[in-house]
């Protein structure tokens, strides 16, 4: 289903983007002139009638475009298993022992040592898609990679390598 946003311009206030969900519940986002934002939910027997209105700090406009955008992706990704037998999804942590840490994801040669591929990485919130191979891991980063269960458990078991000379 292909979701329709309606944008209306509210002069002297900012534009308004509105979506009726599946379910028939219609939301918003004001975003004013001034940078403002508000979640906007509407009452489902006057769709002209705000129901909720939930001003957004910048902070937390992102952090929910984040999550929103994470899931969505993830979601997407997860759909692939249906359509390719055999094709997985999943999320390894790096671990602060690895010895990838601060390192290149070219580094690993995870895809031509494992034919899986590291489509995703996911730190403090933030989804980094498609990254190339100077992208330097941290930490507890959270890589979404897609493969066979062989080369699921096999990236999972190279970014787990704690041997500086392995």
């Amino acid at each position: 289903m292909r979701v329709r946003v309606e944008q209306t311009a509210l002069p002297g206030i900012g534009v308004r983007h509105d979506l009726l969900t599946e379910s028939g519940r219609r939301l918003g986002v004001v975003s004013h002139r001034n940078g403002r934002r508000d979640l906007v939910l509407y009452d489902p027997d006057d769709p002209d009638s705000c129901q909720h209105d939930i001003p957004l700090t910048d902070d937390e406009a992102e952090a929910l475009a984040d999550i929103l955008g994470a899931s969505l992706m993830l979601g997407q990704l997860s759909g692939l298993r249906d359509q390719a037998a055999g094709l997985l999804t999943e999320q390894i942590a790096i671990p602060a022992g690895s010895k990838y840490v601060n390192r290149k994801l070219g580094d690993t040669q995870a895809r031509s040592r494992t034919s899986a591929s590291i489509v995703a990485v996911l730190r403090h919130g933030e989804v980094i898609a498609s990254p190339d191979p100077s992208f330097r891991f941290a930490a507890g980063d959270v890589v979404v990679v897609v493969g066979t269960r062989q080369g699921l458990d096999g990236v999972t078991a190279i970014l787990a390598d704690s041997d500086p000379d392995g």
